[in-house]
């Protein structure tokens, strides 16, 4: 039925590798492009790095972002966050086949369920005596989080998100964001859907699949302008904030973590 919700638990979940290719013009762009610039910025601070670099990746489920940075840099290590069991053992499954030898930790949860030991605990010390209390410090030197965004509802929990991941960056940490955008009740954001069906359908994509997704474009997910996006951004403390991709109502997003970080400009 193309009215079905759709279950990132739902055993059909693991058609998403495929499909999803079909349905984004460019999509193996878009990680190829994430992997770029997140190494050209973790290049760039090779000075200040004393460990290989450790990655946090929002909606790690599907496992591309896994495949794509650690196909190319067997050393990084990753933190692979998704609350879908099975995207999770999809990314596994992925992961295993590319002979993936980078060191990942699989979290089945959202951000806010990260377990404390993945968050570097640091004892807080006053008056040189250590306290009960401890602080989490930043510890990862990237992140990504692509085609998430928009399934969070309200620009409250998305911008909650934001500063959850940026607080999770050391300064001068980059971040790539992608999700749909724009506004459902203009007249241009009903140009972009009709484009997109026909891109779909072209594609092999059922048409109750289309249907099934063009409903659920405010019920299971939030789109929200690119304005709101920067802004949010701004907000959460990155800087640097540019444009990478664009695929009709899908963008992506380059940013740093504000903060002292050198950076290498030859």
């Amino acid at each position: 039925m193309p009215n079905q919700s759709m279950s990132w638990n739902d055993p059909n979940v693991s058609k998403y590798p495929d499909t999803i290719a079909l349905k984004i013009p460019g999509y193996a762009h878009l990680y190829e492009m994430t992997g770029r610039l997140i190494t050209a910025q973790l290049e760039a601070q090779t000075r200040t790095q004393a460990t290989d670099p450790n990655v946090l990746i929002i909606g790690a489920g599907g496992g591309q972002e896994l495949i794509t940075l650690g196909g190319q840099h067997a050393a990084w290590s990753f933190a692979a966050v998704d609350p879908s069991e099975r995207m999770l053992d999809l990314a596994r499954q992925r992961v295993a086949q590319a002979g993936i030898r980078s060191k990942i930790s699989f979290v089945t949860g959202t951000l806010e369920e990260l377990p404390g030991e993945l968050l570097q605990e640091q004892p807080k010390e006053q008056s040189g005596k250590q306290t009960e209390e401890s602080h989490a410090e930043p510890m990862y030197d990237a992140a990504t989080c692509l085609l998430v965004l928009h399934f969070l509802h309200s620009l409250e929990s998305k911008r909650a998100l934001l500063q959850q991941i940026s607080a999770r960056l050391k300064p001068g940490a980059p971040f790539c964001l992608a999700s749909i955008n724009g506004n459902p009740q203009e007249s241009a954001f009903s140009i972009q859907m009709q484009a997109w069906k026909s891109h779909m359908l072209d594609q092999g994509i059922p048409l109750e699949d289309w249907e099934r997704f063009a409903t659920s474009i405010g019920r299971e997910s939030d789109p929200v302008s690119n304005t709101a996006i920067q802004g949010m951004l701004v907000d959460a403390g990155f800087t640097h904030i540019t444009r990478y991709f664009g695929a009709f109502l899908v963008n992506a997003w380059f940013a740093v973590k504000g903060g002292e970080f050198t950076h290498d400009k030859g």
